[in-house]
């Protein structure tokens, strides 16, 4: 293994924030969700449930859980797990555990159960996408959704589904059904913020400009936002005259950059924008070369 392309400033910044992501994850789940009894799915929900049957710490939970359902999916489906989701689990497991014994939770934060939920599932959301964004994976029950798609007709999403939905059926019977009904909001909840997070995280903008001062533009975006452009001709429908059009990809910062310079630069320079979910390459999901 070539240590100097493993230790590149995009790979560091990753393990980073894979660290603070399950740091954010187990402050939501230590903090809200356990004293709460709030079951909302996954592997952390099932656990809250055990805690409830068995007198072991959560962290210690969670972390025999991942591990049996690590093996599992290696028997059964034969599924590659990276070191960073073994990692993403040990970890996490660590972080509930050091909490657990510093600042131990007897009760909940608050007496309002629906607060509890809405800043458990926030938190836990925001510290899920930050994993999940850096290349990083909890594991949980997408391991059994995963064995329920090969060996049914049911697919992923589904056995994803039936995977939270008997865990907050237990939570139903285990605490009864006001907050077997909180932890089902809990898991629909947590599905919606995780897309939302994770789509605001990688938003990017794609960016058309028409101006006679194309090639200062492009230095700019070239020298000065080290992003790259696309330029090329074409011809105007009405006018019949041919125009350079200059085509680049950045984020809101660089964009806001790029727009007060164009503004200084042509005021009569024709630019519009659209805002991209997903993009990889070069300067985004790796170093350029």
């Amino acid at each position: 293994m070539d240590l100097k392309k493993l230790l590149t400033s995009n790979n560091i910044k990753k393990f980073l924030f894979i660290n603070i992501g399950t740091l954010i994850l187990a402050l939501s789940i230590h903090y809200f969700l356990v004293p709460s009894n709030l079951a909302t799915g996954g592997a952390s929900g099932f656990s809250i449930l055990l805690t409830s049957v068995i007198d072991i710490p959560i962290s210690i939970i969670l972390l025999v859980i991942n591990t049996i359902l690590l093996v599992l999916g290696l028997v059964t489906i034969g599924m590659h797990f990276s070191a960073m989701t073994i990692y993403v689990i040990t970890v996490m497991s660590a972080f509930l555990r050091i909490m657990e014994i510093f600042s131990p939770m007897n009760m909940p934060i608050t007496d309002d159960l629906f607060i509890n939920l809405m800043f458990g599932i926030l938190i836990s959301s925001i510290g899920m996408s930050i994993v999940l964004n850096s290349g990083g994976s909890t594991g949980g029950t997408d391991i059994l959704a995963k064995i329920i798609e090969k060996y049914t007709k049911f697919s992923f999403g589904n056995g994803l589904v039936i995977c939270d939905g008997l865990i907050t059926l237990g939570a139903c019977f285990i605490y009864g059904p006001k907050l077997g009904m909180y932890a089902l909001l809990g898991v629909i909840m947590n599905s919606f913020m995780i897309d939302r997070f994770i789509e605001g995280f990688n938003s990017k903008y794609n960016i058309t400009i028409i101006s006679e001062k194309i090639d200062i533009i492009n230095d700019f975006i070239i020298k000065d936002l080290g992003r790259g452009s696309t330029i090329y001709i074409a011809q105007g429908g009405y006018s019949n005259e041919q125009r350079k059009i200059l085509n680049s990809i950045m984020d809101r910062k660089e964009y806001i950059k790029l727009h007060n310079f164009v503004k200084k630069t042509d005021d009569r320079a024709f630019l519009f924008l659209s805002k991209i979910s997903e993009i990889e390459g070069n300067g985004f999901t790796y170093d350029i070369d």
